[in-house]
């Protein structure tokens, strides 16, 4: 590895967005490393990424386990002694779509928030020593429309507030890494045809990455604390 060659983790990525966010990165020569419940579906997911000359590698990773996440950024912090991306990508969406939140369990919110909101608290707080001790670091947080206070509605309650929480946190990290060349943002995919977006969206992963990709290789100069879909700032 060369010593200036970012590297970069992505939760939940040995499928759907986050698979391609991993090869749109690697694509630039950013060493992608797939965090994955499953080690042997991650290294599956990796082999033809690698076998096509991409930078890419696999770190067992289930975000709803704090010793996990304390295991895989030790595990990459051995490897290469830095950690300069994270995009928490892993999510679920738990609910009976057509609950109200008079119906919400409060189990399946409970579920919900250890990996939407939990998952990327702690992975931050555990990636962001490794970005300081460079001075450089970008945090994308993958949230969701359905998260926004601007447009809030009814359905979907614990995903709801697990997007809203995780949007909070993203205002929260930005503010409290403010001026270290920590860049940390909130981004909304759209309705992708993923197991989770279901057949009928519109979007693809292959259009999707590109703005996630962006907001995790942003200049020195660029956005903090802010909420975008496809590069585009959008209301909280």
């Amino acid at each position: 590895m060369a010593q200036s060659q970012r590297i970069a983790l992505v939760s939940g990525a040995n499928r759907g967005i986050g698979l391609e966010t991993v090869r749109q990165l690697a694509q630039q020569g950013i060493l992608a490393i797939i965090g994955s419940r499953d080690p042997a579906r991650g290294e599956d997911a990796a082999r033809p990424l690698q076998e096509a000359g991409l930078p890419v590698e696999t770190v067992a990773l289930d975000v709803a386990d704090a010793d996990s996440i304390q295991q895989a950024v030790h595990t990459i912090d051995e490897r290469h002694g830095r950690l300069d991306i994270l995009v928490n990508n892993a999510g679920v969406s738990l609910d009976n779509r057509s609950d109200t939140v008079f119906d919400l369990d409060i189990d399946t919110l409970e579920r919900t928030l250890v990996v939407n909101l939990y998952g990327p608290l702690r992975l931050s707080q555990s990636a962001v020593p490794l970005m300081r001790r460079h001075d450089y670091g970008r945090i994308v947080n993958l949230s969701s429309g359905l998260g926004q206070l601007s447009d809030m509605g009814s359905g979907l309650g614990a995903y709801r507030i697990s997007k809203t929480a995780l949007n909070a946190l993203t205002r929260m990290l930005a503010a409290d890494t403010q001026g270290e060349n920590i860049l940390v943002n909130s981004l909304c995919p759209g309705w992708v045809a993923t197991d989770m977006g279901g057949p009928n969206a519109k979007r693809t992963v292959q259009e999707t990455a590109p703005g996630i990709v962006w907001a995790a290789t942003l200049p020195d100069d660029g956005p903090n604390g802010g909420f975008f879909r496809d590069r585009q700032p959008i209301d909280w």
